[in-house]
């Protein structure tokens, strides 16, 4: 059996009135992700260790956030894809973990759906979907709630 790690990052900046998707799941919060796409940073940062593991570059190459077919697109749609290319390759998803940075809203009571609704998309168990949360102390863009970050690592086996 061959195995390959990748390892993705994402960052989005805040602001007043725009929806706040994160793990494939719309959670109230008076800011939202400034994006082309519907934002949702730890997608992205999925989707960027999943191909990086299946050595298919980065989310940009295959969703470029200048394109329009991508405005406003559900990211949910993109990890589908994302799934789709390293299938086409031999390569299936072992497992994820991933840790969001961000101030506010606190999540850990919707971390069980985030894992339900990406493991459908992904075809994993749930169990299988580390996410995790943290400040930053209220320091730096994401601590002024400016922003948020997330990075994931993915493991893929062929």
């Amino acid at each position: 059996m061959k195995i390959r790690i990748g390892f993705g990052y994402d960052v989005h900046q805040l602001a007043d009135g725009l929806s706040f998707n994160l793990g494939g799941i719309q959670i109230e919060h008076s800011k939202g992700m400034v994006a082309h796409s519907d934002g949702d940073v730890l997608i992205h940062a999925i989707c960027d260790a999943l191909l990086g593991a299946a050595g298919l570059r980065d989310i940009g190459v295959h969703f470029p956030d200048n394109a329009s077919e991508f405005k406003n697109i559900d990211s949910k749609i993109l990890l589908k894809r994302t799934i789709d290319l390293i299938h086409q390759k031999g390569w299936n998803v072992v497992n994820i973990d991933s840790t969001i940075c961000l101030q506010k809203p606190k999540i850990m009571s919707f971390i069980p759906k985030m894992q339900e609704t990406l493991s459908i998309i992904i075809g994993i168990e749930p169990d299988d979907i580390s996410i995790k949360a943290t400040t930053t102390e209220k320091m730096g863009f994401v601590g002024r709630e400016e922003g948020l970050s997330v990075y994931a690592v993915a493991l893929l086996s062929k």
